[in-house]
């Protein structure tokens, strides 16, 4: 998406095809003190295939207004019911129902993917909070007055041109957080060196560089869809600061209003490995154009993807097919919409 050096290019396809070498070479070490996987340099290690599948709300549900935790019948009630829900969403597509004489019965789905495709996640996030925010204290998300969340939603026309469509529906990617891109692909592999940490996002496979005490941030003039991205070592934490975001997003249409970055948008990333499956990953986020106080996110991600629910196995191609046919099937949509309007009124 946006443009980068040939050396950077050149080094960003080095680190990937270098993976299984590089995880090799720096194998994880831990005392008998110290249950954290470490480099050979003594950093964290925080490399592997990690998944953020969770059945917790980014916000926190109505229901749960002035509550900021879960109690241990809460949280058995919620996996229960989700793995109830989805045990017989995949029953429904995979096998054909019937009524009691036989006669096959409609199927649901139509209009999104089918349940198969879609890694939830099986449990509530280990904190037990009733949302993945935890700042501000009523777990919502801090729009400023008059700003709707839904200003620009997925699949929302005008479709009058290719340009009209979103920049999920283009491939283009959903904003820079794709860290927190939950129930569809939502695994991420980490590569480390000395020098950087690289994050590869199921989502879109979007290839995150961060550099490691590399300096100042660059120009602001120079914008970019993931933002001029700084990492730091904090103790055993990674803390990873991202400004100079790409200013376009109205015209260029991200799909949820609160990913979209304004020029204003500046992310305080935290990454800090708990344990040998487990790592802690924050999020503040800060836009003075759309939300009225930063705001904080706390989830957990983990390499243990079979306890997590999602599919185990590293992460494969992501072939976006809304780019193959998508955008003509959404355009012959809107005209057919239009004929069939037309001729209603007539």
């Amino acid at each position: 998406m946006t443009s980068r050096s040939f050396t950077r290019s050149l080094a960003v396809i080095s680190l990937v095809f270098l993976m299984p070498l590089s995880a090799a070479i720096q194998a994880q070490t831990a005392t008998a003190a110290d249950a954290t996987p470490r480099t050979p340099n003594g950093k964290p290690d925080l490399q592997g295939v990690w998944t953020s599948g969770t059945l917790t709300d980014l916000e926190r549900p109505e229901e749960y207004a002035g509550r900021a935790f879960l109690t241990d019948e809460d949280v058995a009630a919620l996996e229960r019911t989700a793995a109830e829900e989805k045990a017989i969403s995949l029953s429904q597509n995979f096998v054909e129902a019937t009524d009691a004489n036989g006669a096959p019965l409609a199927q649901d789905g139509v209009g999104t993917y089918n349940p198969q495709y879609f890694d939830g996640g099986t449990r509530i996030a280990p904190s037990k909070r009733t949302s993945l925010i935890v700042d501000p204290p009523d777990g919502r998300i801090p729009y400023l007055e008059g700003t709707h969340r839904y200003q620009r939603k997925y699949g929302a026309p005008p479709y009058d041109s290719h340009v009209d469509l979103d920049t999920g529906e283009r491939c283009l990617g959903d904003g820079p957080l794709e860290t927190l891109w939950f129930g569809y692909n939502p695994n991420h592999q980490i590569v480390q060196t000395d020098n950087h940490v690289v994050i590869l996002h199921e989502m879109f496979r979007e290839r995150r560089i961060i550099p490691i005490n590399a300096g100042a941030h660059g120009d602001t003039a120079i914008r970019q869809w993931n933002g001029d991205i700084r990492g730091r070592w904090e103790g055993d934490t990674l803390v990873v600061e991202s400004t100079n975001f790409s200013d376009r997003w109205q015209s260029d249409r991200f799909n949820e209003v609160w990913r979209a970055p304004s020029d204003t948008l500046h992310l305080v990333e935290r990454f800090t490995r708990l344990d040998a499956e487990m790592l802690l990953y924050q999020v503040t986020i800060t836009d003075p154009a759309k939300f009225s106080s930063p705001w904080t996110v706390e989830t957990y991600l983990t390499t243990n993807q079979a306890a997590a629910g999602v599919s185990q196995g590293p992460i494969y191609e992501f072939a976006c097919h809304e780019g193959n046919y998508g955008g003509r099937n959404i355009l012959s949509g809107a005209r057919a919409t239009e004929r069939i309007a037309n001729t209603a009124s007539r």
